[in-house]
């Protein structure tokens, strides 16, 4: 999978840009707050019709612009795609493939993309739902159907959070209405868990070699935490637990007017020799276990779906001591496209600066 070229109108700071990226490696460097992180970040909207730096899209429109527009072609499986994407101050979005109106599912699956931002490093440490997040993303790059899973299971618990608040201001308690919300919980829900589950195993055997490989002689593993399942993985099992778990628990999510129980709630334990990370892992070596992971997440989208992921890293060399600026920068294989931002040139050597495209970007624009 190739990036041809990316065109941004009106995307934040970049008012009208026009970037040719038919190259293995694309270097964009600039000062900070000039626009390199908001290149990256267009990139990976188009393939995830999300930003990840924030949840409302009018920030990604120009203060003094209506709307703002991102077009790009790409090659994949030797065919090229036109995709564009518009959004209005109104609210109001356009999505093509080839100039033709796309649903959000179809046009999701185009392009494939995984970013490494200074934002990562701190995935040990921030909350249990940046962990979810980084996990979601991932699996849906895998399983497109993924995301109406998650969009299902959250449209139920909401539902079923009003209808707990309902209560709490005195309406008459439905039984039965609580059981069909739980039941509908429980399909969807432990559809979420079995697949967390199942793709936590499969990237935990990529990242432990990767680790190790930094490390030398730390031992990475990844754990599923579940407050109602401890080792369970067939899907089966994931339903009784948490029907269980809903049952013991009912009392306390009527008092509380809320879900308390469901993969909304789960988080993701990383352990270096047996010791949690998030609690005794120094900054190096947390840095080493989301290096290896994003690198693992690289390897595992390419064997499941054939795709080789474009590779974004946003300034995050500059974060990462030597030993982990030459495996990170070693690992990229001439098949992954990689679009790197940096401040300067400085942390390259020039053994990997030949042949790679090289933008300056100053206050939005291409210098």
């Amino acid at each position: 999978m190739r990036l041809l070229d990316l065109k941004l109108t009106d995307y934040r700071n970049c008012k009208n840009i026009e970037l040719d990226f038919n190259s293995d490696k694309i270097l964009i460097i600039g000062k900070n707050a000039q626009g390199k992180t908001n290149i990256l970040e267009s990139i990976y909207f188009l393939s995830a019709l999300k930003s990840p730096r924030t949840s409302n899209n009018i920030e990604l429109i120009n203060f003094d612009a209506e709307k703002t527009e991102i077009n790009s072609n790409i090659i994949k499986a030797d065919t090229e795609i036109e995709l564009g994407y518009v959004y209005t101050k109104d609210k109001t979005r356009e999505l093509r493939i080839n100039r033709v109106k796309s649903r959000p599912k179809d046009f999701k699956s185009v392009l494939k993309t995984v970013l490494f931002s200074t934002t990562d490093l701190l995935l040990l440490r921030g909350n249990p739902s940046d962990r979810r997040d980084w996990l979601d993303r991932a699996i849906s790059q895998i399983y497109p159907a993924y995301d109406d899973r998650l969009s299902k299971y959250d449209k139920i618990r909401v539902q079923k959070n009003n209808f707990l608040k309902d209560l709490a201001k005195g309406k008459t308690f439905d039984e039965t209405l609580l059981e069909v919300y739980n039941e509908q919980l429980v399909i969807t829900g432990s559809n979420i868990i079995f697949l967390r589950k199942k793709f936590l195993k499969e990237i935990e055997k990529i990242a432990k070699e990767k680790h190790k490989i930094i490390s030398e002689t730390e031992e990475l593993k990844i754990n599923y935490d579940c407050s109602f399942l401890t080792d369970e993985t067939e899907l089966d099992d994931i339903v009784a637990n948490f029907k269980n778990a809903l049952a013991e628990r009912k009392t306390e999510e009527i008092r509380r007017c809320q879900s308390c129980v469901g993969p909304h709630r789960d988080d993701i334990i990383f352990y270096i020799n047996e010791n949690e990370a998030t609690k005794f892992a120094s900054q190096g070596q947390q840095r080493t276990i989301v290096l290896a992971l994003k690198l693992s997440e690289l390897d595992i989208i390419t064997e499941k779906t054939g795709d080789e992921p474009i590779l974004l890293l946003d300034d995050v060399l500059a974060e990462l001591d030597d030993i982990r600026q030459n495996y990170l920068l070693k690992s990229i294989n001439d098949r992954t496209q990689t679009i790197i931002t940096s401040v300067d040139t400085i942390l390259f050597e020039d053994e990997f600066l030949q042949g790679v495209k090289i933008y300056k970007i100053e206050n939005g624009a291409v210098k």
